[in-house]
């Protein structure tokens, strides 16, 4: 009949299937305990909120404590720099904690670090996690502890130094995975390094020294909330936004960040290739070697130029970042210059052009000649004094020159910190030319390109990771 239909089934159709019942429970069962033992919590105490187990002392005697859920860490007078350390290493993780600071005290967290009694008796070292409540404002910048100083610092990363909060707690995501080092402060990406010298070691707490004098006494630093991520912890790395510099510290390598933003290699590692001696066709064939993956100018009689002679790039350059890490001997004096007119000298000594200078301002006399510094190391040589409270490291350590011009604006950095600003050109610049050496040359420094030299100034100068970068 026309609207009306039949519904026809058979007598087995409602009839559990028990095959496909105890299917669906196994997978049910089964998806669940994957579900739940994805969603647990990947984190590990590493303290207790009770207690120092699992924890040691190391180096100083400051006082270690717990109160209220915290480790407390108090200033003792007459202490070196004391570390509360795990007793456990870890190589690749993601490391949490909470940290309040007194701002008269500077403080860290070590990771990957060590102490051997073949190393300064002991003294622990490696990669430290700044907590930096002064004006300088570089909490979570990357120090190498009683190595190679700086290796990271947040000059130019003005919204992480905002970050920190002083006189509050504030709360640091450190990831350590493979050769990579970032670091987080209140949620803000600080520092992106890339270094190869440690994968493993202790994670340390530390108490700085604070001299003699027992007013000091008591200062205190706390941590509390300590928490890693030790398996698979590449699942759970957060992104770093590409405005955060990578830094790289291995030697003569760029990083996948450097070269998206650019960079090159000005020198290899390995050989000559561009680079040639000022004023000469070929690479100087005495005075200059290539050792331990650096390019060494070599011990003479001191001399200006007077061994193997200064060397330059192959190429020009015009707008440019340079980067240069160097180490000074004992005594050393040497110079990266820019902007070089070549030719121009026609007697004994270096080719021509602007110096970022290298010295050893404590133990060479150049440092007290010219005026009011102008001739100290990260100055532009005879010309303008760096500015006040750089930092260079002492002879037989690294320092990390950098050079940025544009147009007529250049600056020189020292370790992360700017020494040198001024405009080529101008009628102050042209003043301070008149009054220096330079003054028997016509338009002296206002070349629109040139190569980039080192210097040989007769004394051992160790150079690496030679870089640069042109700025469109």
């Amino acid at each position: 009949m026309a609207g009306k239909f039949r519904f026809v089934y058979s007598k087995n159709q409602f009839k559990p299937n028990m095959k496909r019942i105890n299917l669906a429970l196994f997978l049910l069962i089964f998806f669940g305990l994957s579900i739940e033992a994805t969603a647990q919590d990947p984190w590990t105490r590493l303290f207790n909120g009770k207690n120092l187990k699992g924890w040691k002392q190391l180096n100083g005697f400051a006082r270690y404590t717990v109160k209220d859920g915290a480790i407390v860490g108090s200033t003792v007078a007459g202490s070196p720099n004391s570390f509360l350390c795990t007793t456990q290493d870890y190589s690749d993780f993601i490391l949490e904690f909470e940290v309040w600071v007194d701002s008269r005290l500077n403080s860290g967290v070590q990771v990957r670090s060590h102490s051997y009694p073949a190393y300064q008796n002991g003294r622990v070292h490696g990669y430290q996690v700044e907590i930096d409540p002064s004006d300088r404002a570089w909490s979570a910048g990357i120090y190498d502890e009683a190595r190679r100083a700086w290796l990271y610092t947040l000059a130019d990363n003005p919204d992480a130094r905002r970050a920190f909060r002083k006189n509050e707690w504030n709360l640091y995501r450190v990831e350590a995975i493979g050769t990579s080092i970032r670091v987080w402060l209140n949620g803000v990406p600080a520092s992106n390094l890339t270094d190869d010298m440690d994968a493993s070691g202790f994670i340390g707490l530390q108490v700085h020294g604070i001299g003699d004098d027992p007013a000091n006494s008591g200062i205190q630093v706390k941590w509390r909330n300590i928490r890693i991520i030790t398996r698979e912890p590449e699942k759970y790395r957060l992104p770093m936004p590409p405005s955060v510099r990578e830094i790289s510290a291995i030697p003569n390598t760029l990083t996948g960040w450097e070269i998206a933003q650019g960079w090159k290699l000005l020198w290899d590692g390995k050989t000559t290739l561009g680079w040639r001696g000022a004023d000469k066709t070929a690479f100087p064939e005495k005075g200059w070697e290539i050792k331990d993956r650096c390019l060494n100018v070599q011990g003479a009689s001191g001399g200006e130029s007077a061994n193997g002679g200064d060397i330059v790039t192959t190429a020009k350059y015009k707008d440019f970042e340079l980067q240069v890490d160097f180490r000074l001997s004992q005594g050393a004096n040497s110079g990266i210059k820019y902007f070089v007119v070549e030719g121009l000298n026609k007697g004994v000594g270096s080719a021509i052009g602007l110096e970022y200078q290298l010295l050893d301002d404590a133990n060479h006399p150049d440092a007290l000649a010219g005026v009011g510094g102008n001739r100290t190391c990260a100055g532009l040589y005879d010309l303008i004094p760096p500015l006040d409270g750089k930092a260079l490291n002492p002879p037989g350590q690294w320092n990390t020159a950098r050079i940025m011009a544009k147009g007529n604006l250049v600056e020189h950095w020292l370790n992360g910190k700017k020494t040198v600003e001024y405009e080529r050109g101008t009628q102050i610049f042209r003043a301070l030319v008149q009054k220096s050496k330079y003054s028997v040359y016509p338009a002296f420094g206002e070349a629109t390109e040139g190569p980039i030299l080192l210097q040989d100034h007769g004394n051992q100068v160790s150079f690496r990771n030679i870089k640069i970068r042109i700025l469109n």
